[in-house]
């Protein structure tokens, strides 16, 4: 998930390591860190880890130290948000040059997309040079990699363009790059949407193409998602059941690959997750706000009683706001008050947009200054 926990100059904070350290303590499996970047030209967040030359090594070492404990493992999430790029702290470049409403950006030559595999692999490197256990290339989202893959933001005629083999070319060539920087046995995850929930883009039978031609690829995991970021697209729990997101794309896809499956996306119940894994439909299963609402769900889970986790309900809604209280919540648990925490939507969404207005005043002055 992106915790957006970075001190704003693309380092880790002691918050940040402490939240993945008491996730490991509860029984994680694998914590992924999204996002983390090979650049600060493209970031998500200002709160966004950078690994460049200028990365804080010491903190990064005692982020994997702390983390990678009791048998959980720690990825990073590598991306690059092109066209979703922050636009405070950036100029963003999407795939093609875009003027919508509420989305602007440059579009990327030639020689930027021939760059993409090297970059992936640089950061790949350094991310197992600093501890981390494994990495997962984020290709979902409407992020960069998942415009490639949408016809409706992949209007290229080149090589990267067209059919879908073509629109999958980049990133299985950073899969490539990759693997080729580590060793056979270092773990290689992929993120990629089901769909992307947009007229015109990324279709399911698009996606389960995609997962065929992962399949002869050397990933090692594949999640699956859905929906993208861009301006006015719907949420994912928009025209879904109310179970788990994407099962049914799960289980089409478990048909045409042996690759480990992860599945990610309303996973509320414990006997949702079990049935899942014991029908075979996936490997694994992710969850985000449940985590945060117990950072020991895992331990919980596996206890003879167990329990699931409560979720709040909130008088009234703000655009935004969920997702605030959410992350600001992350902030607590990082900073051990996670039991103090009782904002309403509104006041999690004001302290939210400060504390990146803040570190985006941080981020000019390191990476712009």
């Amino acid at each position: 998930m992106s915790d957006s926990l970075g001190d704003g100059k693309g380092n880790p904070t002691e918050a940040q390591i402490r939240l993945y350290e008491k996730w490991a303590e509860g029984g994680v499996a694998l914590s992924v860190v999204g996002e983390v970047q090979g650049t600060a030209l493209f970031p998500e967040k200002p709160g966004n880890l950078v690994l460049d030359d200028d990365s804080n090594q010491k903190m990064l070492r005692s982020f994997t130290s702390r983390a990678v404990i009791d048998g959980a493992h720690l990825w990073a999430q590598l991306g690059h948000a092109g066209a979703l790029s922050y636009l405070p702290i950036s100029q963003p470049k999407g795939l093609s040059a875009l003027d919508i409403e509420d989305l602007k950006c440059a579009g990327l030559s030639a020689d930027d997309i021939h760059e993409l595999p090297h970059m992936y692999s640089k950061m790949a490197l350094k991310t197992k040079n600093m501890g981390f256990s494994g990495v997962l290339i984020h290709a979902g989202h409407g992020f960069l990699l998942s415009q490639f893959l949408s016809l409706l933001f992949n209007h290229r005629t080149d090589r990267y363009g067209g059919s879908i083999e073509g629109r999958s070319r980049i990133v299985l060539e950073v899969i490539r790059a990759v693997r080729s920087a580590l060793s056979s046995s270092f773990p290689i995850g992929i993120r990629m949407n089901s769909s992307d929930l947009l007229d015109g883009g990324l279709t399911e039978l698009d996606a389960l193409e995609v997962v065929h031609l992962l399949d002869q690829t050397s990933i090692d995991l594949i999640d699956i998602s859905g929906g993208t970021y861009f301006p006015g697209a719907k949420a994912s729990s928009e025209g879904s059941s109310e179970g788990p997101y994407f099962l049914e794309f799960a289980k089409r896809a478990r048909e045409i690959t042996k690759v480990p499956l992860m599945q990610s996306g309303r996973f509320k119940k414990r006997e949702q997750a079990v049935d899942a894994l014991n029908n075979g439909i996936v490997d694994m299963v992710g969850v985000w706000r449940a985590m945060v609402l117990n950072p020991r769900l895992a331990e919980t889970c596996l206890s003879e009683k167990g329990s699931d986790s409560v979720f709040p309900r909130f008088k009234k809604t703000v655009p935004g706001g969920m997702t605030a209280w959410y992350t600001m919540r992350i902030v607590a648990i990082g900073e051990d008050r996670e039991n103090e925490f009782d904002l309403d939507l509104s006041s999690t969404l004001n302290q939210y947009e400060e504390r990146d207005a803040q570190r985006c005043v941080r981020w000019l002055k390191k990476f712009n200054g």
